[in-house]
């Protein structure tokens, strides 16, 4: 609303040059509910029109410019107001003067730099937007569009096992091995737990996936720890020189890639938490960190086939060889 409650003269829309055919991505606002957004890529160009509707086209609508603004910011929610730029760039679309018609304007941000995937989390959001601006002396008129954007990897060259152990002097050990230290969103843990010492009675095993949050600095450091996914390994109690497999397929749980001090105001990493408890609800549990990224679609594997390799890989079985040929013949027919 402007001024004295009059209402405003001109009605802003922001249209991309590719809204018809560019992707959309779901992506979770502040109040936890999930819109789509159109998805952008670091180093794409933004493009696309203003269109300013005057809502009495024989009134003259006077102005001291119009612009449009690209925006990446990072907000932290225990200092809210205060928004700390990453990303900020100005196109200039009119000079002052005034309008006695609706008008649409061009504007082409090329190349943008956007070097953070958006995020929304407990304590901070990471958003981009654009803001198209019509100056006025009282009030300005304003719109904003957000899109969301993803940042892609490269599969990680070096990609070694992880290989822990669980002990309790004179009471259990345990050796557990996962096949891989970096993931992709939509791959496949596999891994294998060796029971060598077993004095204890074990009730249930679990592995967790843990997501933790740190915001902040110095004293204003906040973290928050959220459980993804919980994986039962067993119910009941193992024996010594007994060994289980673990298969955890990603693809069905919400998770980010691992983000490491953005803009030296937060961070998100995951760890697999290896939880065990007793008949007497005692709790033992080893947490190792594990390394998200985000694959693109172009190198894209099935998730069929990931599994089947991981598993022939992991555990050289004649199961695990049958899958992986089944997985092949079903990719070949899918590219025919």
């Amino acid at each position: 609303m402007s001024f004295f409650s009059f209402g405003q003269s001109a009605e802003i829309d922001i249209v991309l040059n590719d809204a018809e055919t560019r992707k959309k991505a779901e992506h979770k606002t502040e109040d936890g509910k999930k819109d789509k957004y159109f998805l952008l890529f670091d180093g794409e160009t933004v493009s696309g029109k203003v269109n300013v509707t005057l809502k009495n086209p024989g009134k003259r609508l006077e102005h001291q410019g119009i612009k449009i603004e690209f925006i990446g910011q990072i907000e932290l929610y225990y200092d809210r107001g205060n928004h700390h730029e990453f990303v900020s760039l100005v196109k200039d679309l009119a000079r002052p003067g005034e309008l006695t018609q609706s008008q649409t304007f061009d504007f082409e941000f090329t190349h943008v730099e956007k070097p953070y995937e958006s995020y929304t989390g407990q304590n901070v959001k990471l958003r981009y937007f654009l803001r198209a601006t019509i100056s006025r002396r009282l009030n300005d008129i304003s719109k904003e569009m957000d899109i969301v954007v993803h940042t892609l990897s490269t599969y990680p060259e070096l990609n070694s096992s992880i290989k822990m152990e669980v002990g309790i002097e004179d009471c259990l050990h345990i050796e557990f091995e996962y096949n891989k230290s970096k993931y992709h969103l939509k791959d496949v843990i596999v891994g294998k737990i060796y029971f060598l010492l077993v004095r204890i009675k074990i009730r249930h095993m679990e592995i967790d996936i843990i997501k933790r949050e740190t915001t902040g600095t110095g004293p204003n450091v906040y973290h928050e720890n959220d459980t993804i996914a919980k994986y039962e390994i067993m119910d009941g109690a193992p024996v010594r020189g007994e060994s289980i497999p673990i298969r955890l397929f990603l693809a069905g749980y919400e998770m980010t890639p691992t983000m490491r001090d953005i803009n030296k105001k937060y961070s998100v990493r995951y760890y697999l938490n290896l939880v065990l408890i007793d008949e007497e609800e005692r709790r033992y549990f080893k947490q190792q960190e594990i390394t998200l990224w985000r694959k693109g679609d172009i190198v894209r594997k099935s998730m069929s086939h990931q599994a089947a390799i991981a598993s022939q890989r992991f555990e050289g079985s004649s199961s695990a060889e049958k899958a992986l040929a089944q997985a092949q013949a079903k990719e070949q027919e899918e590219e025919q």
